[in-house]
């Protein structure tokens, strides 16, 4: 697997820093456990957090009951330490969420070629797996802020580059595109989303609620 496209470098210091939304921290925690490249600029990133950290003067604190949002555990992977597993043919992190493999997933049908699984995690975002069949296309849209796609299987091209197995698309709300899948396998991706993507179109009807692509 060789992987072309990584997370930029103010998404690999946020995730490093653990200040990430975690749905965005979910694909960045499975591209980095795939991705030799970003798992060791994390690595680098956390060895001059810690050098910082050790140069602060010792303060006072209070104790404090730290809850998630809603009072339940998080339901991702959203941790920087927990980033480099792997298990079967997911990267750790993701494998924590959906199982060791895609096979068991219960996809969403939304219209030709296009399937949705939602997967729940706390804090702020949106985050799921899109399956997308060979020549078929993710409409046209826009984002709400930052948006992470890390393809799982198959490939797919868009205005940004061409995407396959390992890479990220780390894109902001300044890109527009059509993403559309390469002949092949069925083309399988991780994606979160600060807030819902904005899609052009009468098919945004169907894929606007959904607030997970």
């Amino acid at each position: 697997m060789t992987i072309t496209h990584h997370l930029d470098d103010a998404t690999l210091m946020s995730f490093a820093a653990g200040s990430l939304p975690d749905a965005l921290s979910a694909v960045a925690a499975a591209h980095v456990a795939m991705c030799a490249r970003c798992c060791g600029e994390v690595a680098a990133l956390e060895s001059i957090g810690g050098v910082l950290l050790g140069e602060l003067s010792p303060a006072l604190l209070n104790k404090v009951e730290i809850a998630p949002a809603g009072g339940q555990a998080s339901a991702g992977p959203i941790s920087r330490d927990n980033a480099r597993p792997r298990s079967g043919d997911l990267p750790g992190p993701l494998a924590r969420l959906i199982g060791s493999d895609l096979h068991s997933v219960r996809w969403r049908w939304l219209g030709p070629g296009l399937w949705h699984h939602r997967l729940q995690i706390n804090g702020k975002g949106n985050l799921g797996l899109v399956k997308v069949t060979p020549g078929h296309v993710i409409p046209e849209h826009s984002h709400g802020g930052s948006e992470l796609t890390l393809v799982l299987r198959g490939a797919f091209r868009d205005a940004t580059g061409h995407y396959s197995p390992g890479d990220v698309a780390d894109l902001d709300d300044t890109v527009e595109h059509t993403p559309i899948a390469d002949p092949g396998p069925d083309c399988i991706c991780l994606v979160a989303n600060e807030n819902p993507a904005r899609f052009r179109g009468v098919i945004a009807r169907l894929l606007q609620p959904l607030h997970g692509m």
